[in-house]
């Protein structure tokens, strides 16, 4: 990738290209012309050759930098990791190359590349034309960063070297040690490989009985990001042993309709179907119930488990279960090889799981709509960098934290083995003990309930007597297997008899157990007894008369019997301004069997836009006034408050005041003015002569008058009020009229301004 500029024999064509990109002197100077990299860059081995390219530099640069995000020592086989090229500031870079390649490959062959490259960016990076394992820059210019997902390569690739190279200017940098280049060597895959590993036959002898037992660990305090608080769960686990003709599911492979079934609805339906069809290629049959909640305390109920069978033939397991809610995410183990290669029996495998998808609904998110897949992915595990709405994703490209684990242990060897080297001493042992207790086991065809318990001895003395229980049978799979008794007899003695009593107490039958103490899941139920008869010698009995035991009432309490859709979006708000709600609907997409859901299927919030425009409103207006003139012209007024401002644009206050003009009668003009001239004279001479005189008379025409009262007070503080002062009658001449001689009022406004 890098060369020196200086000798021209040594540029291979497409580092002249991309020089000429930058420069076309280089071009000139150098004679180059796009002729001559058309033919080489049709050649073979184009890749090697631009490998085998020496850099001008010899010391170590640090300028430039590759860097893998969360800077893993090692790679997971399958899983994405973003990859920059970073420039340090003030540095930059006008091209780069970018390659994954086998440590010690020489790069002439495509298998000597490892993982695969994926465009972030169209328009800042792209897959070189002549060598499509490279990425390159799209369009030539001034940078300090890219980037770009890789993904690593399949169990067995060993170690990979990332290599970039880096032009600035017209200087190629590739360093085969150093920043620009970073080894990542694989990882044992946290998923386990059993997928990507050939599948070898079973030299084992007899068959082996293995417990599985399923420990969820997805719960809220260990994976917050967008935890589905309701409806989280584990669908019911179905599975089976199996032969190497038998695929259940597989990274890389399609997902069958019993796998799509369990991934979009959880239901094992489809997928029991599919496995009993296999006929001779199936030995058993693994199923266990789901939990609703995902997860919860041992102490509260225990782990699911089933337990199964292997033989030399059938010797791999695969299970899987739903996370729900979520588009078509799972967990679970496929052809997990049980057989060792030294023909013995594996005795214990514990895995911690991740979840994968089924490459069959495309949604991001636990609760993303449906979004069908079409046409349908392979099935792949999920990685922290698939998508940044993803509850999974991590920018820094880490491992994605187990939701699970799984532990299958092995209960019991049946027949001749021919390993005959056990694991270890307490393997001996544990197996001669399941071989007794388990002589008489039931075919895998057969399906009984739970043994009863035992029911009162038949003997309430200390002669020998015998007690019963008993059992359904279910089911029988397979007619031409018998199916062994369904009642189990044992001999017994009264209360108070055993052997092991230790006393001679004479002790009563148990009372019937007491309710649970939980109406719902698990609690702890009581029974008594009381002493029948005491020791003769005068002792106390030493044996227990109360017992309490665990007990669970109605195992599917904590299920929510019913699946929902997504939520809707919210509607609009019902109104086009101030307050109103909006609404959102979910359908129910559970099987009718599941029972009645009672799970709110609308949601009403309330919702608020901008307020809407309030205008100004007034009050009536008020009686007009009386005429401010006795005569002649003059005026009358009304007023109106306001009684709400204008608001949020609203129309704004109209007048408060109107006035109009009004005529009592006409004024006498010479006596009018010859009056009011000697009404004036007499006020001087009075305010002359007796400045002591606080009453001060008017006169009016025929009539002394008192002068005007004081203005009342404002009838109201704000808004608009009244105010009126009055004049009266102090003197009236015997041969005034009555019209002539009269109280006069005025009136005027007030307080105008709004309150």
């Amino acid at each position: 990738l890098l060369v020196s500029p200086s000798s021209s024999s040594g540029l291979h064509p497409a580092v002249m290209l991309l020089l000429c990109f930058i420069s076309s002197a280089a071009c000139t100077s150098l004679g180059f012309t796009e002729e001559p990299f058309e033919r080489a860059g049709k050649a073979d081995g184009y890749c090697s050759r631009v490998l085998r390219a020496q850099s001008n530099r010899k010391e170590s640069n640090n300028e430039f930098r590759l860097r893998v995000e969360g800077d893993p020592d090692s790679y997971q086989p399958g899983s994405t990791y973003r990859v920059n090229v970073i420039a340090s500031s003030p540095s930059y870079f006008r091209g780069f190359t970018l390659i994954a390649l086998k440590e010690g490959a020489g790069g002439d062959k495509d298998d000597d590349y490892a993982g695969n490259f994926r465009i972030i960016d169209e328009d800042e990076t792209q897959f070189m034309t002549n060598c499509p394992h490279a990425v390159t820059e799209s369009t030539p210019r001034r940078r300090n960063n890219i980037q770009v997902f890789w993904t690593a390569p399949p169990t067995g690739s060993g170690c990979v070297l990332l290599k970039a190279s880096i032009v600035q200017k017209k200087i190629i940098f590739f360093q085969d040690e150093g920043p620009l280049t970073k080894q990542m060597c694989e990882k044992e895959s946290l998923y386990g490989d059993a997928t990507d590993k050939p599948l070898l036959d079973c030299c084992a002898c007899g068959t082996a009985k293995y417990r599985v037992t399923f420990y969820g660990n997805w719960s809220e305090k260990i994976h917050p990001k967008d935890y589905p608080r309701r409806a989280n769960h584990w669908s019911a686990i179905i599975g089976a042993s199996h032969s190497k003709n038998y695929v259940l599911w597989e990274y890389g492979g399609s997902a069958s309709d019993g796998v799509k079934q369990v991934a979009e609805l959880g239901s094992p339906v489809k997928m029991e179907e599919e496995i009993r069809q296999k006929g001779d290629d199936v030995l058993t049959v693994i199923k266990m119930k789901a939990q609703w909640p995902a997860w919860q305390p041992l102490n509260v109920r225990a782990a699911p488990s089933a337990e199964f069978s292997v033989d030399r033939i059938r010797h791999l397991m695969s299970f899987l279960t739903m996370m729900g809610p979520s588009p078509d995410w799972n967990v679970g183990l496929s052809a997990e090889n049980l057989c060792t290669k030294e023909c013995g029996w594996v005795q214990k495998v514990v895995q911690d799981l991740i979840p994968w998808d089924a490459g069959t609904d495309s949604g991001v998110s636990y609760e993303s709509s449906n979004k069908p897949t079409v046409p349908q992915e392979k099935i792949r595990p999920l990685t922290s960098l698939d998508h940044p709405q993803s509850p999974f994703y991590d920018p820094e490209g880490g491992a994605i934290t187990p939701v699970a684990r799984v532990v299958v242990e092995r209960i019991a060897r049946k027949g001749e083995q021919c390993n005959i080297v056990p694991d270890n001493v307490d393997d001996i042992v544990a197996d001669i003990a399941q071989e007794e207790k388990e002589e008489d086991d039931t075919p895998e065809t057969c399906i009984y309930s739970n043994w009863s318990p035992w029911s009162a001895c038949s003997s309430a003395t200390c002669e020998k007597g015998k007690r019963m229980r008993q059992r359904m049978l279910k089911a029988q799979l397979d007619l031409s297997v018998p199916c062994p008794h369904t009642q189990d007899f044992e001999p017994c003695m009264g209360p108070g008899c055993s052997d092991e009593d230790g006393s001679t107490c004479m002790m009563s039958e148990w009372i019937t157990w007491s309710p649970c103490s939980m109406s719902c899941g698990a609690g702890i139920r009581s029974r008594e007894r009381y002493v029948k008869q005491f020791p003769e010698d005068g002792s106390l009995c030493t044996l227990p008369t109360e017992e309490t035991e665990n007990c669970v009432v109605n195992e599917e309490c904590y299920t929510i019997p019913c699946l929902l859709t997504p939520w809707s979006e919210w509607s609009d708000c019902s109104v086009t301004c101030g307050k109103g709600s909006r609404t959102r609907q979910r359908m129910l997409k559970s099987p009718l069997e599941l029972g009645e859901c009672t799970e709110d299927l609308e949601q009403v919030e309330k919702c608020m836009l901008p307020e809407c425009p309030i205008d100004c409103a007034m009050s009536d207006w008020t009686e007009w006034s009386e005429c401010n003139k006795s005569c002649g012209k003059g005026h009358t007024i009304r007023t109106r408050v306001v009684t709400m401002e204008p608001q949020f644009g609203g129309d704004p206050c109209p007048e408060t005041i109107q006035r109009k003009k009004c005529k009592v009668r006409k004024c006498s003009r010479g006596q009018g003015n010859s009056d009011d001239k000697k009404r004036r004279k007499e006020q001087r001479e009075k305010r002359r002569s007796k400045q002591v005189k606080t009453e001060v008379t008017s006169e009016h025409p025929g009539c002394k008058m008192r002068p005007w009262s004081s203005w009342t007070e404002c009838t109201k503080q704000c808004g608009g009020g009244i105010q009126e002062r009055l004049m009266t009658v102090k003197q009236k001449f015997k041969t005034t009229q009555l019209s002539s001689c009269k109280e006069r009022k005025e009136i005027r406004a007030c307080n105008v301004h709004p309150c």
